[in-house]
């Protein structure tokens, strides 16, 4: 198999240095800043002091394209770290990285720490296991898209802040009575590609692409261009001409206008939370993400985003089992639990779920048990499992260009996505042919 991840460098093996302290040092690059950031300096904190063997140094690299790019940046020159974090779209460019990484169900089992795979939640753990079940990378930060709301500007625009938000059909109803009631933002998003094209697939069960979302094979193609997705985009183009769906960027940008008041409605990461709890001065809750009624009955289930801890090759065995010991403090039950609740993020495990709400959580915060029964009340199928698909990072750059030129009016859903299309198959096929 060629190497996607390395390019042209031959694989090598250079060790990186033995910390000189008794304490074996095991380096974590992130790409947290904020309060999530502060969440995960404080685990790490907790883990250093939970035992005298290791220490974790956590590291923030940027956002998760410049921390995937420094992570083969950092290989390249042999200097890469022990635990490197990965989002979701990075997972099929670490799967080709042979001789890159070291899957975490041999370093677990090497380590002695505790292990069991079986305690992860299958929504979760689907996504970055082999197809004999085998765990290739540590899900860590795993969220879900939802609708976040403004009570208080419902409230303002003279709209029932209880309103059945249900269906995209309801939803669009709803912006009409909002943007009459003078609300001036009544819809913005976060991660438009996410959302309202890979989890909006997932949630009416139709392919994003062929081959199982590519989990099945490498010759797959985009499917983004069916006809759920083109009338959904084409709704929402009509809703930005009309001034009901505000643009405001490609990732998270959208977050700042929510939480500062300025918006009604949010379509966001679940993991959201963390955020508009810290700075909201308004009234909120968390809805289900819209489906349309006239696609499906009822919808399958959504999808993860965020990220999973990859652990990198050229270590020494003792830093492994360092490794080893902190994958394992990340997914005991208090660990997640408090993760979760104080982020928005799911619990990696079932039994973590269950203490949170046997401790009464989601009875106090109603809604923040949404993203968990959203991803798992329904067993997933092949078209919302997930997406595993060569450069998609770049493909998402591709989809959002499309997606603009939709909200400016530039083009149809359909012009769109057809050529969001032709651009992603050219990579698509490119990657299948560096990597057979």
């Amino acid at each position: 198999m060629k190497n996607n991840f390395l390019g042209a460098l031959a694989v090598t093996t250079a060790l990186s240095p033995v910390a000189a302290m008794a304490q074996t040092e095991v380096q974590f690059w992130h790409a947290f800043t904020g309060r999530l950031g502060e969440l995960v300096k404080a685990q790490v904190e907790e883990f250093n002091a939970s035992q005298d063997e290791y220490v974790v140094v956590e590291s923030h690299k940027g956002n998760y394209s410049e921390t995937l790019n420094a992570g083969i940046a950092a290989f390249r020159a042999g200097e890469q770290p022990q635990i490197l974090m990965v989002f979701e779209v990075g997972t099929a460019t670490m799967m080709s990285a042979e001789g890159a990484i070291r899957p975490v169900y041999e370093v677990m089992a090497e380590s002695g720490a505790s292990f069991d795979p079986d305690a992860y939640i299958g929504a979760v753990k689907g996504y970055y296991t082999t197809t004999d079940g085998d765990m290739l990378s540590l899900p860590f930060n795993s969220s879900t898209p939802v609708l976040w709301v403004n009570r208080d500007a419902f409230e303002a625009a003279g709209v029932d802040p209880d309103t059945d938000l249900s269906t995209w059909e309801k939803v669009g109803d709803v912006l009409e009575q909002l943007k009459a009631g003078g609300e001036d933002c009544p819809l913005v998003t976060a991660w438009q590609s996410w959302i309202h094209l890979e989890n909006m697939s997932a949630y009416h069960d139709v392919p994003f692409a062929s081959q199982d979302n590519g989990f099945a094979g490498l010759d797959t193609e985009l499917m983004l261009n069916g006809p759920a997705q083109v009338a959904h985009l084409t709704a929402m183009g009509d809703w930005a001409k009309d001034g009901k769906f505000i643009y405001t960027g490609r990732r998270n940008e959208g977050g700042a206008n929510f939480r500062s008041g300025e918006c009604a409605l949010f379509t966001e990461s679940s993991a959201g939370y963390a955020g508009i709890k810290a700075e909201a001065e308004f009234d909120f809750d968390v809805r289900p993400l819209p489906y349309w009624e006239a696609v499906t009955s009822e919808p399958q289930n959504t999808i993860i985003g965020g990220a999973s801890l990859w652990v990198m090759e050229g270590h020494d065995p003792e830093e492994y089992k360092g490794v080893g010991e902190f994958l394992s403090f990340l997914s005991s039950s208090d660990v997640q639990s408090a993760w979760h609740q104080n982020t928005g993020y799911l619990p990696i495990t079932a039994e973590a779920g269950d203490a949170t709400r046997a401790a009464g959580f989601y009875d106090e915060n109603p809604g923040t048990d949404i993203a968990v029964i959203q991803m798992t009340a329904k067993e997933p199928t092949a078209n919302s499992k997930g997406l595993r698909l060569g450069s998609f990072d770049q493909i998402r750059g591709i989809i959002d260009e499309e997606l603009e030129a939709v909200w400016a009016g530039e083009k149809t859903a359909q012009e769109a996505m057809d050529s969001a299309k032709e651009r992603g198959d050219a990579l698509l096929r490119r990657f299948e042919s560096a990597n057979q």
